[in-house]
């Protein structure tokens, strides 16, 4: 009988966290976090470009000529340079890119600044400076 008891309170247990959803903002941002700097190292802009705020996209929308102008270029490092809270519960990240134009051969670093607001509604968090854009940052 206790065997049972185990095994029912596990499976209460298990379902409980299944339902909890992506679990806490630290949780969710870490994974926004990875999911937009890895589609940034693999050269998904258009991934990438799924985790830019919808009202900054509405100002600023991403054209056809800004992801070709992108696409000239193979992203060879992502690297963190600094990161740090905002007073109103988001984060800044300074990143450091290394660029490859592919017509060129030639590299370039760009650094660029990454700033994640949490949205409470949506319950995730969004990127508001945009794309890298390598003619305007670097």
């Amino acid at each position: 009988m206790p065997y049972r008891l185990v095994l029912l309170a596990l499976g209460v247990l298990l379902l409980a966290a299944c339902a909890g959803g992506p679990g806490t903002r630290a949780e969710a941002l870490d994974r926004a976090l990875y999911d937009y700097s890895a589609a940034i190292r693999w050269n998904q802009f258009e991934v990438a470009a799924e985790s830019i705020d919808p009202a900054v996209l509405a100002r600023q929308p991403l054209t056809d000529f800004e992801l070709e102008r992108l696409r000239q270029n193979r992203i060879t490092g992502y690297t963190v340079v600094a990161s740090r809270p905002t007073a109103d519960g988001g984060v800044v990240r300074e990143v450091e890119l290394r660029l490859v134009n592919v017509h060129t051969q030639v590299e370039r670093v760009l650094r660029v600044r990454e700033t994640w607001r949490w949205d409470a509604d949506a319950r995730r968090w969004w990127q508001t400076e945009g794309l890298p854009r390598p003619a305007r940052d670097g």
